[in-house]
């Protein structure tokens, strides 16, 4: 499994999930560069996602749903703050309804996803920070943690195929 470690700080408002690939840094990137793989790895695997807008440029918006096994779809975005194409890009990632317009009752957070080589691959460091601990809290409880880890391990799989 790609994901060697999960640290949440309630004090700092962040999650961090550290992954480690057997592939070079610009393999890893064109995993969130490409929709079709995107989609691939986004949701978790009982919640396969399915991207409708990809514009992974500063200033870009990327639209998205995840379907789950009873049908039900659950939609969000990133708005894309910086990009240092293949190294990483940081964006704000939220909670939205079906016509991808932001819902305000559940937390955005703001994500710094990191690419770097190590020991012959890539460490990958997802660090998303929540406007609270509140907020942080909340997606927790929603089942954050599972749902990330889970995506992430998908990419293996992908890089296989």
């Amino acid at each position: 499994m790609p994901v060697t470690d999960v640290q949440h700080d309630l004090d700092n408002r962040t999650l961090t999930i550290t992954a480690d690939f057997a592939a070079p840094v610009e393999r890893i990137w064109q995993v969130y560069a490409d929709p079709r793989q995107l989609e691939k790895v986004w949701g978790p695997p009982t919640y396969p996602a399915t991207v409708v807008d990809h514009d992974l440029t500063p200033g870009g918006r990327v639209t998205y749903y995840m379907t789950g096994p009873e049908g039900d779809k659950h939609a969000g975005y990133w708005l894309v703050k910086s990009v240092d194409e293949p190294r990483g890009f940081t964006f704000d990632d939220g909670f939205a309804d079906l016509d991808f317009n932001p819902n305000p009752d559940l937390p955005v957070s703001e994500n710094v996803y990191a690419f770097t080589a190590h020991n012959g691959g890539t460490r990958a460091t997802y660090v998303g920070t929540y406007a609270s601990a509140e907020a942080l809290q909340q997606v927790l409880d929603m089942g954050v943690v599972e749902g990330a880890s889970g995506a992430i391990n998908q990419i293996d799989e992908l890089l296989a195929s």
